[in-house]
């Protein structure tokens, strides 16, 4: 996205994020109508600017009911013989860290290692959280904030097996990777999972 489409998206993700917070605790039936208003006009700006239409905005809208707060999102950074775990997403064919959304009543730990197992076939145990990012300043998640947490997981076993997210699983050289998917995976993350490789000590990364 321009840094103008990330200026619409921070606005309207703004607007959003004060109509909930307003239907959430407003008791007043003028301002709640204001606080609904709100809501559609933020989702009038998005389905204009990303050609949506605006009944598939307000049903994303429906589904974070409440207070808004960010999504979590984890991923394991492996190695093997100094080279890195990616798998291929089905979403857009590009390679990102296996992960995904957490998952409500799991440990961030137990997540990871299990998305790692669906998604790659290698099983795993996170040792150290290496990385924690504020998503959406790399590169804007769908419409949802997002804290990325990445851990540093031990290779316990396991062969290279496809899933019903992903195309391809392989290890590769952590400077010359293939093409990333930037919202799971950045080229800095994988530069920063490697710097805890060569360097157990080396405390994690947050923003």
């Amino acid at each position: 996205m321009t840094g103008n489409s990330l200026n619409w998206l921070d606005l309207a993700r703004e607007l959003f994020s004060i109509s909930q917070s307003g239907l959430t605790y407003c008791k007043n039936e003028y301002d709640l109508h204001s606080y609904r208003r709100l809501r559609e006009i933020s989702a009038e700006i998005i389905a204009e600017e990303a050609g949506l239409s605006k009944d598939t905005v307000m049903q994303t809208f429906s589904m974070q009911a409440g207070y808004l707060t960010p999504k979590i999102d984890v991923r394991a950074a492996v190695f093997r013989d100094g080279k890195i775990l990616l798998v291929q997403e089905k979403a857009d064919n590009k390679w990102a860290f296996p992960g995904g959304w957490a998952d409500i009543g799991d440990a961030p730990s137990a997540m990871v290692e299990r998305e790692t197992w669906e998604e790659s076939g290698f099983r795993v145990r996170a040792s150290k959280v290496a990385a924690v990012y504020d998503a959406n300043r790399a590169e804007p998640m769908e419409f949802f904030h997002a804290y990325k947490i990445v851990f540093l997981c031990e290779l316990l076993g396991g062969e290279a097996r496809t899933s019903f997210e992903t195309l391809a699983v392989d290890f590769f050289d952590p400077a010359n990777p293939p093409p990333l998917s930037r919202a799971r995976t950045g080229q800095h993350m994988i530069d920063e999972a490697f710097a805890h490789l060569q360097d157990p000590s080396r405390p994690a990364f947050f923003d």
